[in-house]
């Protein structure tokens, strides 16, 4: 029997580039719009691992990530906040955290690389074309006003349209 796989357009993308604290993280974030609601689909490598964090005297042992739509439109920021320019949580119905439009689930890193795949309805395409995807260096705990206190943003990437097939 032939496997058949569906096929969807490619409705954005984003890639991921680490602040110059985390120069090795890389890593892509796809989104393609379905009937009910949105899949995302993102892979990273040079994710910090607990070995290079305690090097630097920091401390995420769990390879746990906070990962967040902003509602920025850029990767620019300061010496003190690299991405300040991507701004706070994408948040259009002003709820409170987690329930941000913008607040996707966490990245689990293994040895420094990850991929995670789920279907959201909190957002469509169009929603977030423009905006910024961050990579936050500790795990949100979901409960912290407003952003879950997830720490330092790591890696960003502005979403862009893109188009083409690709099977999920």
């Amino acid at each position: 029997m032939e496997e058949t796989r569906t096929r969807h357009v490619r409705q954005a993308s984003a890639w991921i580039k680490g602040s110059s604290r985390y120069p090795q993280l890389n890593g892509s974030v796809e989104f393609f719009q379905m009937k009910n609601g949105v899949a995302v689909a993102a892979e990273f490598t040079g994710l910090p691992t607990p070995l290079s964090q305690e090097n630097r005297g920091e401390k995420n042992e769990s390879q746990i990530f906070a990962f967040h739509i902003h509602e920025g439109e850029s990767c620019t920021g300061n010496e003190t906040d690299p991405f300040a320019d991507a701004k706070g949580h994408y948040n259009p119905g002003n709820q409170p955290h987690p329930l941000h439009a913008g607040d996707m689930p966490p990245i689990f890193g293994n040895g420094g690389q990850a991929q995670l795949l789920f279907v959201t309805d909190r957002f469509t395409v169009d929603d977030v074309i423009g905006r910024t995807v961050i990579v936050h260096g500790n795990p949100d705990d979901f409960t912290t006003q407003p952003s879950g206190n997830a720490g330092e943003k790591i890696g960003c990437g502005i979403i862009a349209a893109a188009y083409g097939e690709r099977a999920l």
